[in-house]
C-alpha cells in the first residue's frame, strides 16, 4: 500500500466551524444585487448555494445570477466582505480537534495542505484569525490552481507544490460532496467526507466518499494506519 505523503484539507466545516457563517455572509452578497431574503428567488438560491457548498463561491454566483459576469463578481465581493466581516468580528473558531489532527499528521511526515472555495484574501482573513498563518504546509483558494471544486486542480496543484510522488499517496477530506468529488477526480487513495459541515452521510456516500468520519479528528487514524478505521466507518 502506497504511504499517504500528502493530506488535502477544506477548510469552513472541516477545519473550520462554519455555524452559519456561509449563509449569513450569503444573504448579504444577494441582497446586494437585488435579492430580498424571504422572497421565493431567495430561498430557491440558498437551496442551491447549500447543494453547492465546497464549490468556488464566484462559480456558485454565476449560476445564480445567469451568467451575468458584473453581477456575480459584485455578489461575490459582496459576499467575500460580510464573510471576512464576520470572521474580524470573532464569530470563527476550529472544529475540535482538528489542529491536533493536523499537528499529528505533520509530526508524522506527512505534509498538510489546506483549501477552499472562498477567495484568497478571506482564506488568509480566517487564518490569521485562528492563529494558524503556519499551521500548514501549503494553503489554496482557487485563484491559485485554475479551478475550484469539483474539479482536481487544488489536489494536483499541492501535488505538484509539495512534491509528491503519486497520487494515489494523496488523501482528501471535506464536508461536502464536492469535497469528495474533487479528491476522487485527483486519484487520491482515501476522499473521505466529515460530518461536521454541509453535507450529510447519504450525501457523501453517494458521492463516492472512501470512509466518512464523524470529524477530521478521526483522519489521522486512517491516513497513519489504524486498522481499526476501516472505510465507511
Amino acid at each position: 500500500m502506497t504511504r499517504t505523503q500528502l493530506v488535502v484539507l477544506d477548510m469552513a466545516g472541516t477545519t473550520v466551524a462554519d455555524d452559519g457563517l456561509v449563509v449569513a455572509a450569503f444573504t448579504r452578497a444577494i441582497a446586494s444585487v437585488g435579492v430580498a431574503e424571504g422572497s421565493d428567488d431567495y430561498a430557491r438560491m440558498l437551496a442551491y448555494v447549500h447543494d453547492t457548498m465546497g464549490e468556488s463561491k464566484i462559480s456558485v454566483f454565476r449560476a445564480l445570477l445567469d451568467q451575468d459576469e458584473d453581477r456575480a463578481q459584485h455578489a461575490n465581493a459582496a459576499f467575500e466582505a460580510a464573510y471576512g466581516d464576520l470572521v474580524a468580528g470573532g464569530a470563527c473558531a476550529p472544529v475540535d480537534g482538528a489542529e491536533e489532527a493536523i499537528a499529528e499528521l505533520r509530526t508524522a511526515g506527512v505534509k498538510v495542505a489546506l483549501t477552499t472555495g472562498f477567495g484568497g484574501d478571506t482564506q488568509q482573513a480566517i487564518l490569521k484569525a485562528l492563529g494558524w498563518t503556519s499551521i500548514a504546509d501549503l494553503v489554496l483558494c482557487p485563484a491559485d490552481a485554475g479551478r475550484g471544486r469539483p474539479y482536481p486542480d487544488l489536489v494536483l496543484t499541492a501535488v505538484l507544490r509539495l512534491g509528491v510522488d503519486d497520487v494515489r499517496a494523496v488523501a482528501t477530506a471535506g464536508d461536502t460532496a464536492f469535497d469528495v468529488l474533487c479528491g476522487l477526480r485527483a486519484g487520491a487513495s482515501v476522499a473521505a467526507g466529515v460530518l461536521t459541515g454541509a453535507h450529510d452521510r447519504a450525501a457523501l456516500e453517494q458521492a463516492g466518499a472512501t470512509h466518512v468520519l464523524d470529524s477530521v479528528r478521526d483522519l489521522p487514524a486512517v491516513v497513519l494506519g489504524d486498522p481499526a478505521a476501516t472505510p465507511g466507518r
